[in-house]
C-alpha cells in the first residue's frame, strides 16, 4: 500500500504547463480521478496513485514529457529511448555520462551536466547539475525539481538501492512549501545557490547496474511518472521513523524513547537529528495518519468511522477535526469528491 499523499502545490505544478497551453485543468484532473477541489483548496492533497495518473495524462494530452513547461517539446518515448541506451552501461557513472550525451543531442531547455569529481572542499563527492539554457514557463520551478527527482530515483532503481544524497542545491530562494521537499529528498537543502544540483558520494558511481532489458520495459510501463509519486526510500531519520512505526496505526504508536532505542540513538540525539531535517516526531505521526487516511478515503473499502480507527482515533469526531485541519475538508467531503471522480473515470 502506497500511502504517500501529494500536496496541492505539486498538483498545480503538473498542471501549470497544460494551463498555459490552453488545456482545461479540470478536464485533466477528472481524467485522473481527482476532484477539482484541489485547485481551490490550498490544503488539499491527493494520493500518489492518482498523482502519477495525472502526470501521465498531461504527457498524453500535450504529447510532451516536459509537460508544457518549456519552449520546446520532448516527444513521448524520449525518456524510454534514453533508458534503453543508458542501461547498456555497467555502472551508474556510465549511465549518467550516456544520459548527458543523449540529451545533449537535442535542443533542450535544461542542460544536464554530470560531474564525477567535485573540487575542494567537496572531494569524494559527485554531482548532477541542471542549468537553464532557455526560458522556462515554470515560475514554481516544478520542472527542474521533477528532473532531479527522476534522475535520482531512476539511478537508485538501476542499482537496486538508494543513492544517498549529501545535499540538494537550488538556484532560487526557498519556496513557502519547503517543508514538502524533505519527504522528496530527505537530505540537507540549500537555496540561492549558483546552480540546481544533487550532490552524492562518488563511490556510488562504481555501483553496478543490476537491471536487464525485460525489467526496464516493465519499469517503463508506468515510469518515470511513478518516480515522481513514490516516497523516497532512504536513510533519513524521517523515513526510518516511518518504518519503525509501520502502517498499522490502529494501536497506540510507539513513544519517542522506544523509537530512539530502535534507531540506536539517545532521545536527545534523535531530537537534534529531526530538527536538522526540519521536522519532529509529532509531525511525522500526524503526516503518516493523514496519508493513510487519504489513501483509504480515496477508496470505498472502509466506512469513515472504521478509517478513523485504522489511523488511531478512538473518536470519529476527533478524526473529523484533525482531517479538516490537515486538508481543509471533512473526511466525508473528501471521500465524496474522490469517489465521484473515480466513478467518472471508470
Amino acid at each position: 500500500m502506497d500511502t504517500l499523499s501529494i500536496p496541492n502545490v505539486f498538483v498545480r505544478g503538473v498542471l501549470s504547463g497544460a494551463e498555459q497551453s490552453g488545456v482545461d485543468p479540470v478536464q485533466l484532473l477528472s481524467a485522473a480521478g481527482i476532484s477539482a477541489e484541489v485547485l481551490r483548496n490550498p490544503l488539499a492533497r491527493v494520493d500518489a496513485t492518482r498523482y502519477a495518473r495525472l502526470v501521465r495524462q498531461v504527457w498524453l494530452e500535450l504529447e510532451d514529457e516536459f509537460m508544457g513547461l518549456a519552449g520546446v517539446r520532448s516527444k513521448p518515448g524520449t525518456f524510454a529511448m534514453m533508458s534503453l541506451l543508458a542501461i547498456r552501461s555497467r555502472t551508474i557513472g556510465g549511465v549518467m555520462r550516456r544520459s548527458e550525451q543523449f540529451y545533449g543531442l537535442f535542443d533542450n531547455p535544461v542542460v544536464m551536466h554530470f560531474e564525477a569529481q567535485l573540487a575542494e572542499p567537496d572531494e569524494g563527492l559527485a554531482a548532477l547539475t541542471l542549468r537553464t539554457a532557455q526560458p522556462l514557463r515554470d515560475p514554481q520551478h516544478f520542472f527542474q525539481e521533477s528532473l532531479l527527482v527522476i534522475w535520482h530515483r531512476f539511478n537508485s532503481w538501476l542499482i537496486g538501492q538508494q543513492v544517498l544524497l549529501d545535499r540538494v542545491e537550488f538556484d532560487y530562494p526557498a519556496p513557502a512549501h519547503v517543508k514538502e521537499y524533505q519527504q522528496i529528498f530527505n537530505c540537507p537543502l540549500h537555496f540561492d545557490c549558483p546552480a540546481t544540483r544533487i550532490v552524492f558520494q562518488q563511490r556510488f558511481l562504481n555501483f553496478p547496474v543490476i537491471r536487464d532489458d525485460a525489467e526496464l520495459r516493465e519499469f517503463l510501463i508506468t515510469s518515470p511518472a511513478d518516480l515522481l509519486a513514490r516516497p523516497a526510500d532512504n536513510q533519513s531519520y524521517l523515513a526510518r521513523i516511518r518504518n519503525v512505526i509501520g502502517r498499522d496505526l490502529s494501536a497506540s504508536l510507539p513513544d519517542f524513547e522506544y523509537v530512539a532505542e530502535q534507531l540506536h540513538l539517545s532521545p536527545q540525539t534523535l531530537r537534534r537529528r529531526l530538527r536538522e531535517e526540519n521536522t519532529s516526531y509529532q509531525e511525522i505521526k500526524d503526516d503518516l495518519r493523514r496519508d493513510v487516511a487519504i489513501y483509504h478515503l480515496s477508496r470505498p473499502d472502509f466506512p469513515i468511522n472504521e478509517i478513523a480507527y485504522q489511523v488511531g482515533f478512538t473518536e470519529a469526531s476527533t478524526f473529523h477535526r484533525a482531517f479538516k485541519k490537515w486538508t481543509g475538508l471533512t473526511p466525508g467531503a473528501y471521500r465524496e469528491a474522490a469517489l465521484a471522480k473515480r466513478k467518472d473515470s471508470e
